[in-house]
């Protein structure tokens, strides 16, 4: 009897009881019921495959492929049970325009790319607290390539900074390494970056991702002692460990130590950092002291620390310790810009394609970009918008008339 066997590379498969779990880039499932796939024909799985027996190949990839779309609505992240929103080429979600997903351009070298929006700890003084949020976000590698891909072109730079970051941990991506390998092949990129808590590297991994193309690694680290490291990141958090990885890093490609001054918390760990930091002899290794920022939906442990008050503890510090804190290994250079189709106040006609992370939020897409609409309680169809933000081609709205 003829099998068709139908594989997939981001997709794995389990069976369980009455259904079969789909697996998507490590950290997204949803579940079809077996007795729709017995309606194709009897089957059998395996790790990234799954088997039809007795099926004709065109009838059981049509028929697959329709279960697979049905399911790709109802993904979910493992990590945080949300309700998550795969962004890919044929989604009509652009990739500009919000801050929660996609690229990011303020008309400099330096690109942001979110390829994912979801996080393995919980740090107390998170700017993206998850149980704010209700849905998550994952990417398409080969879409955020290819838009990636065409913004750079319309910079006129040759001296990019690819810089992967988001809302979350980017090391939970799980094809990070095929996302930096296509990025290292655009000729203008001369620098990849990526920021990470720490908690998921190993020396292969380090290895592969240098292999891949990283050029420099944001490493958070915010206490040296054990007990507040934990706290702080609300995880068991190995700081032993996370040195270590540090300085492998630094051996092999640049490191940058990026602390959160956290006022009243651990402004005396500051100091043991900066000491750890200069025993790193390897290569150069930057420290980025960053200022706790109180964030409208993040979360407020403490009260943010004056900017007149933060940059006199940084220089109190670098004459302690003969260090700059202030000097980074990259370069702000400002590029043509990215024309913004529409601005503020200005009302838009625009599709609503998916929902966004908050409660009652959709986004919408209009002349290729993403627009967050709060308090939208339209699901789908068009929607009259009158922006609301426009920096930096990141865009808000609120619907306007019926």
């Amino acid at each position: 009897m003829a099998k068709i066997r139908l594989e997939f590379r981001d997709i794995g498969f389990e069976e369980r009881e009455d259904s079969v779990r789909v697996k998507f880039l490590k950290i997204f499932y949803f579940d079809i019921p077996k007795a729709e796939l017995d309606k194709i024909s009897e089957f059998d799985v395996e790790d990234h495959a799954i088997i039809f027996i007795g099926a004709k190949q065109n009838k059981a990839e049509i028929r697959f492929n329709h279960l697979l779309s049905i399911g790709f609505s109802q993904l979910k992240n493992r990590i945080t049970g949300k309700d998550a929103v795969y962004v890919h080429r044929n989604s009509g979600i652009p990739l500009i325009g919000t801050n929660y997903f996609g690229l990011v351009d303020r008309d400099t070298n330096i690109i942001e790319l979110k390829p994912i929006t979801s996080c393995n700890i919980e740090c107390i003084y998170c700017s993206v607290a998850q149980e704010k949020r209700a849905v998550d976000f994952v990417v398409e590698k080969d879409y955020l390539v290819e838009e990636f891909r065409k913004l750079v072109k319309l910079k006129n730079c040759d001296e990019i900074e690819a810089h992967i970051g988001g809302q979350g941990e980017p090391l939970l991506y799980g094809d990070i390494l095929g996302l930096i390998k296509g990025l290292s092949n655009i000729p203008e990129v001369k620098t990849i970056s990526v920021d990470t808590n720490g908690t998921l590297l190993s020396e292969k991994l380090i290895d592969e991702l240098v292999e891949a193309g990283l050029t420099r690694m944001n490493l958070s680290i915010n206490a040296m002692d054990p007990e507040l490291a934990k706290k702080m990141s609300g995880f068991p958090y190995d700081i032993e460990r996370i040195k270590k990885m540090a300085g492998y890093i630094a051996s092999k490609i640049d490191l940058i130590i990026a602390p959160v001054l956290v006022p009243g918390i651990n402004e005396q760990e500051i100091p043991k950092i900066i000491q750890f930091a200069k025993k790193i002899k390897d290569k150069d290794v930057w420290l980025g002291i960053q200022n706790y920022l109180e964030y409208r939906f993040g979360r407020r442990p403490a009260k943010q620390m004056d900017w007149d008050d933060f940059f006199a503890l940084l220089k109190k510090w670098e004459k302690e310790f003969d260090i700059c804190l202030t000097k980074m290994p990259f370069t702000f250079l400002k590029t043509s810009k990215l024309e913004k189709p529409f601005k503020r106040r200005e009302i838009v006609k625009a599709d609503i394609v998916c929902r966004g992370r908050f409660r009652n939020e959709m986004i919408a897409a209009a002349q290729d970009r993403a627009i967050a609409v709060p308090q939208c309680h339209k699901k789908k169809g068009k929607v009259n918008l009158k922006i609301t933000r426009s920096k930096d081609n990141i865009f808000s709205g609120v619907v306007v008339g019926k």
